[in-house]
């Protein structure tokens, strides 16, 4: 089912889909220029290879939710998306979630676990920063470049219409500024009690290994780490067969009974 839900002034544009009143719901927290369709059919496959509800959204600013505020985003954005998606469960009457969060939004699904811990009974990452690195600097500078001489703009007007130059400036810009080189978020980390699986490519171009020892070892439940060869950003579009069944077997070990 598609609906728009509003929650702190924006309408968000989100689909759920229920496959059992018991079963846990799957949500899907995409990356920094992401949105419903960017996830293609892998919130379908996985829901259905776990027997799990599903839902994912467009953030506030992508896709087809309203735009960006004109005040922009601060340092603690994604402290603020972990707030924003615990308002959403509660308005979609979910009591336990699994969240499954790219880049950006691996790091609100740690966020959210370490705020919201009654609610997520696990979580997996894919490509989720805790600091910030020279080597996603440098691959958001490589993006920027993109943008400019290649057909990139184009490809993410398709998702995000006019409010293209306003996704990719929020991204680029905010991690980019100077301020922004102190962000940390690994004192939420011991704060996760949930199970957490933190998968990331071994040729990543947006973050190093650090990235997911850093998640590992600093969690308070049980987790573990998948690192894929020859795969970078996004595991689950470039190696979605072993993301699928990696995560498949995760999600069975929490809704085992």
């Amino acid at each position: 089912m598609v609906k728009n839900i509003a929650i702190r002034g924006a309408v968000l544009h989100v689909y759920h889909q229920k496959t059992g009143k018991e079963s846990p719901t799957l949500i899907f927290l995409h990356d920094s220029l992401g949105c419903i369709e960017l996830w293609r059919d892998f919130p379908a496959a996985l829901g259905n290879s776990t027997n799990c509800n599903v839902l994912v959204y467009d953030r506030q600013g992508y896709g087809k939710s309203t735009p960006f505020t004109a005040e922009g985003r601060d340092t603690n954005y994604l402290e603020t998306e972990a707030d924003i998606l615990s308002l959403l469960m509660r308005q979609c009457d979910i009591k336990k979630a699994i969240l499954f969060g790219h880049s950006d939004g691996g790091s609100i699904a740690l966020i959210a676990a370490a705020k919201y811990p009654s609610d997520i009974i696990g979580v997996i990452t894919e490509g989720a920063h805790i600091f910030v690195e020279d080597i996603t600097l440098n691959g958001i500078r490589g993006a920027v470049q993109a943008y400019q001489t290649t057909n990139l703009k184009q490809r993410l007007q398709k998702y995000h219409g006019d409010k293209t130059d306003a996704v990719f400036d929020a991204w680029t810009k905010t991690w980019l500024a100077d301020t922004f080189k102190s962000w940390n978020i690994e004192f939420f980390l011991p704060q996760i009690q949930c199970p957490v699986l933190v998968i990331q490519g071994e040729a990543d171009e947006y973050g190093s290994i650090a990235q997911v020892n850093g998640i590992v070892e600093q969690v308070t439940g049980d987790a573990r780490k998948l690192m894929i060869p020859s795969t970078g950003h996004t595991p689950h579009k470039e190696a979605s067969a072993i993301v699928l069944e990696h995560a498949t077997l995760f999600i069975k070990s929490l809704t085992a009974s």
